[in-house]
């Protein structure tokens, strides 16, 4: 039978693993830490399970729902609250945009998230036709060119930093947000406005997104695979036609291998592999980010005129100087935490960008602190929580620069002259979890 040997036990990891397994190979995955689920985890906020991790995935990209209901697990999606802008002194409406570039200029006025100057700007706006190779140019750069500065400092770097943690004018437009190359040249900047019955943008899990990987697990468990954690791979080399992985606990030999980490310990364990590849991965960087979950109690006087603002949470642009780069109001965006509150009103807010390592090194209790003056500035909110919880992501959202893709390739040209090597995840082709899906799936039908 053939041994596959998969490093990581991340949702791309378990992915490839399940892959694997299914077509009959004798699959062993080996994770240096002492949990499945990668940044899928739960967490206890006064007694309350919540995800401490990501908390949703899109529901209308297929690969994160499929997998979902192949295991049997019902899906919910989020309330009709809406999203709102923490700018220029106030909590605005988030306007109709494509990640940030406006599809109506009149809703964009009408909110008040732009200034005069801003605002004529946008609406003298400059088609950018993008041929060729645009893999040089950054999302922020593109849009500006477009719209103007100020839609990218008010728009576009919110959105971009609650998804990659990173600077529009940093991150590849092809790579993060490939659809806006095309809107961007056209002399009409729109999409067609939704009719009727759409499927919701975002799905979750009753309970938590951190079941999904649980359920992986337990499912690569029925089919007798193994899941070994606290193991930590070291080197690997090839041998013969197999490979040879070094761990803590001793040695692994296999006829396949997957490495589903991320960059940088890649980067080391290719070194000897796929120098190439290495080289690449070596030079992708990471933000850090932390996540601070917050339950107060539902009566506290200082609590419920504050948060009823019929919002599911709100983004804040760097250019506005504020510790929190985003609030997600959990009781008010999911139905199931407010159930499972029970007399309590739980939110999170995050903090830090790439770049912006420093203002993480402080004990959780300041980042707490920075997270309710920005709260109670924000949304008049004075009460103090029951209980909070500070999640640290170190390294944890890859930053697609611009020549991402032409990278990825490099990296996948490089894996690919050595037989029965693949690797996937998050710093390949997405940081969402249906992109995460997909990335694991094709590392195993390329080994397969």
């Amino acid at each position: 039978m053939t041994r596959a040997l998969v490093v990581g036990a991340g949702m791309a990891g378990l992915v490839a693993a399940r892959d694997l397994t299914a077509a009959g190979a004798e699959v062993v995955v080996l994770e240096a830490t002492d949990i499945s689920g990668g940044k899928l985890r739960a967490g206890q906020v006064a007694g309350v399970t919540v995800d401490v991790g990501a908390e949703a995935m899109l529901n209308r990209r297929p690969e994160g729902t499929a997998l979902a209901r192949d295991l049997g697990i019902a899906l919910t999606h989020p309330t009709t609250a809406t999203s709102r802008v923490w700018t220029r002194g106030a909590l605005r409406r988030l306007p109709r945009t494509l990640m940030g570039a406006p599809l109506d200029l009149d809703d964009l006025a009408a909110t008040g998230i732009l200034g005069p100057d801003g605002l004529d700007r946008a609406r003298h706006q400059v088609p950018q036709p993008l041929d060729g190779d645009v893999s040089d140019i950054s999302v922020g750069d593109a849009v500006a060119a477009r719209f103007g500065d100020e839609v990218v400092d008010r728009l576009v770097e919110p959105l971009l930093g609650g998804v990659y943690a990173g600077h529009a004018r940093r991150l590849s437009l092809r790579a993060a947000v490939p659809q806006l190359a095309d809107l961007l040249g056209r002399e009409e900047f729109t999409v067609p406005v939704p009719t009727g019955d759409l499927p919701p943008v975002f799905a979750g899990i009753t309970g938590g997104m951190w079941q999904l990987p649980a359920a992986i697990e337990a499912d690569l468990r029925e089919r007798g695979a193994e899941i070994r954690h606290d193991t930590t791979v070291t080197a690997a080399r090839r041998d013969g036609a197999g490979f040879v992985l070094t761990t803590s606990v001793g040695e692994e030999r296999a006829d396949l291998l997957v490495v589903a980490t991320p960059a940088a310990a890649s980067a080391r364990l290719l070194g000897d592999l796929a120098p190439a590849a290495a080289a690449e991965l070596a030079a992708l960087d990471y933000a850090s980010v932390a996540l601070v979950t917050l339950a107060f109690a539902a009566d506290d006087p200082g609590v419920a005129e504050a948060l009823d603002v019929g919002a599911a949470g709100f983004l804040v642009p760097p250019v506005d100087g504020r510790r929190i780069k985003a609030s997600t109001f959990s009781f008010a965006k999911w139905d199931w935490v407010r159930d499972a509150g029970s007399g309590l009103l739980v939110l999170r807010t995050s903090l830090g960008r790439h770049g912006e390592e420093a203002s993480l090194q402080v004990p959780d209790e300041d980042l707490v602190r920075a997270s309710l003056a920005d709260l109670a500035e924000a949304t008049g909110l004075t009460a103090r929580p029951v209980d909070a919880v500070v999640q640290r992501w170190g390294g944890g959202l890859p930053q697609y620069r611009p020549g991402h893709l032409d990278a990825v390739a490099r990296i996948r040209a490089s894996v690919a002259g050595v037989p029965g090597l693949a690797v996937c995840g998050a710093a390949y082709d997405g940081v969402g979890i249906p992109a995460v899906i997909a990335s694991a799936r094709r590392a195993a039908a390329a080994l397969l």
